[in-house]
């Protein structure tokens, strides 16, 4: 997997300016001289600079890579993140690079390994890349270049797998994150990676409606949701009272929350959890209070237009 560089006339921000620190390090002389050749003749503006083989494992596992994956590596180098995707877990994929010269060491290395019936490699601009099949993409790009692919990503099916080598999405925070140290990095002087993995959330915001029985009696719920990115906010109405979402979570398709509002004077809590599919939910609801104890079928709808309102993007805010 490799490292793009846009243009070094463009401003850069504090993660760009640790990228820069290394090139200077490896310009140097500290990294090999065959490492820098290679960066030269590959591209003076696109030096590439491979994962570890110890952060490549690292990742794949943060993604909980399967047989059932389909995996897209963006920038992909050598080929090694989906070589070892299917080889060691017998997931299918393929990578992107620009280099003529990557796409020929990427399906030798395919070759070496036994895996050319499950990968293959493209040469062509990321940007262009057919991501529609994809569970898990991989990524080792600069800041402003992850920003730019941000829409495209969060525009995947829910539950896609982001994993990305050293650097993050901004203001989308990762669902995970680790830092581990390698000895290999940048061609064997060592150093620190951060991997971050994000969960493509599934678009939430806008107004639910359902219907429930409580104590035997018929009721009408609406709740209003507003989402940044993987979290949600909102408040939920019934019978003319209002209550803020507790423990409110979006995990991919998956959601789940909780609160409590009076029902004929009595506290009421409910607990829910289900599967967002487009305009609808499906799931359950755990409804508890001093005269009802039941576990139901939940189905809420969403008002188209109030979907619409909220579009799912890097700029969505929360109020």
């Amino acid at each position: 997997m490799r490292l793009t560089v846009q243009s070094q006339a463009q401003s850069i921000s504090c993660q760009e300016k640790r990228w820069s620190r290394v090139r200077r390090v490896a310009f140097a002389g500290v990294l090999p001289a065959a490492l820098v050749t290679l960066a030269i003749a590959s591209d003076a503006r696109v030096p590439y600079v491979p994962t570890p083989q110890g952060v490549v494992d690292k990742m794949l596992e943060m993604a909980k890579v399967g047989p059932a994956d389909y995996i897209v590596d963006l920038g992909s180098g050598d080929g090694r993140i989906v070589v070892t995707a299917a080889q060691k877990y017998g997931a299918r994929g393929y990578g992107v690079d620009l280099n003529p010269d990557r796409i020929r060491e990427s399906n030798d290395n395919a070759r070496r390994a036994g895996v050319t019936d499950k990968v293959s490699f493209q040469q062509r601009n990321l940007f262009e890349a057919d991501l529609s099949q994809a569970s898990v993409i991989t990524m080792y790009l600069l800041p402003r270049v992850n920003l730019e692919l941000r829409p495209k990503l969060l525009s995947l099916a829910p539950g896609t797998r982001l994993v990305s080598h050293d650097f993050d999405m901004g203001d989308w925070k990762p669902d995970a994150q680790t830092t581990m140290r390698d000895e290999s990095k940048f061609g064997g002087s060592g150093g620190e990676s951060d991997i971050y993995l994000w969960i493509v959330p599934a678009k939430a915001a806008g107004t639910w409606q359902w219907q429930g029985t409580v104590a035997g009696k018929p009721q009408s719920y609406e709740m209003r949701l507003e989402q940044k990115h993987q979290v949600i906010t909102g408040s939920a109405w019934l019978a003319g009272r209002t209550a803020t979402l507790r423990d409110a979570r979006i995990r991919g398709a998956e959601i789940s929350f909780n609160f409590t509002i009076d029902v004929n004077g009595a506290a009421v809590r409910h607990v829910y959890t289900g599967k967002i599919d487009g305009d609808a939910i499906v799931g359950t609801a755990a409804i508890s209070g001093p005269r009802v104890q039941a576990q139901v079928e939940w189905n809420a709808t969403r008002d188209a237009r109030s979907a619409a309102a909220h579009p799912l993007t890097h700029k969505t805010a929360l109020n």
